[in-house]
């Protein structure tokens, strides 16, 4: 089996679970830390006869990350491309198990029954706050209706003023995000790379939570350890 991925959370799925059959992914695949795979370009930009020439089994893809021309000219070359669709924390677990069944694990990993049970045990938030979680700024671009990481955050008691956008990713000006008065700014680190001295400066007096992409964005191996992780950042906002 030879599967490219283009997809960086699927990427470290694969990678840790199926170990020798990723023979590509893109250049934002950085994990795991030692992959040493062909790289085939971006997410949005794939090096369509980089993939080509590596004589995939199997392409993994995303209906949110790639882009359908790139998935479809695969496709018209005979190459057989599973797309994911990812809303939610349960969705995330059912397509892992998809995509890891097709790249040929023998048996579901430990890493996934561990991930699943984090996530369904989760104790109820001791209170909800809301927030508003830009992913981009110039312009200013926020979680919108419908999104992985805002069901992340819903189970976590945080409630994104954007979720019944009629957009998923809603461009929305700067003074209309501190109109809507947050209890929290969420900023994470992908896709626009949020620091202490890029992002908070915006939003003076709301504390705002610089939290990691991959907890929030990812699902894969990461899906364990991201309620701890989010959870804690978002608490440290408050001190």
């Amino acid at each position: 089996m030879r599967v490219v991925s283009l997809v960086p959370s699927l990427t470290e799925a694969v990678a840790v679970s199926v170990p020798g059959v990723l023979v590509g992914a893109t250049d934002w695949c950085s994990h795991p830390a030692d992959l040493d795979v062909t790289r085939i370009g971006g997410t949005k930009n794939p090096k369509v006869d980089r993939i080509l020439a590596l004589a995939p089994d199997l392409v993994i893809a995303n209906e949110e990350e790639n882009r359908e021309p790139d998935l479809a000219a695969l496709r018209a070359a005979g190459v057989e491309v599973l797309v994911t669709e990812v809303r939610d924390v349960p969705q995330a677990f059912r397509e892992l198990a998809r995509v890891l069944d097709a790249c040929g694990a023998a048996a579901r990993p430990r890493w996934l029954d561990e991930a699943e049970e984090t996530w369904s045990s989760l104790p109820p938030p001791d209170r909800r706050t809301t927030a508003v979680v830009p992913i981009w700024r110039r312009p200013w671009m926020v979680l919108g209706r419908d999104t992985f990481a805002g069901d992340v955050l819903a189970r976590l008691g945080v409630d994104h003023l954007h979720a019944t956008h009629e957009d998923r990713y809603p461009r929305i000006p700067l003074d209309a995000l501190l109109a809507a008065s947050p209890d929290v700014v969420v900023l994470p680190d992908e896709p626009y790379r949020f620091t202490a001295d890029d992002g908070p400066e915006a939003f003076p007096g709301v504390p705002c939570a610089l939290v990691s992409g991959r907890h929030l964005t990812w699902y894969g191996p990461s899906l364990a350890e991201a309620p701890r992780a989010l959870t804690r950042a978002l608490r440290a906002a408050h001190r």
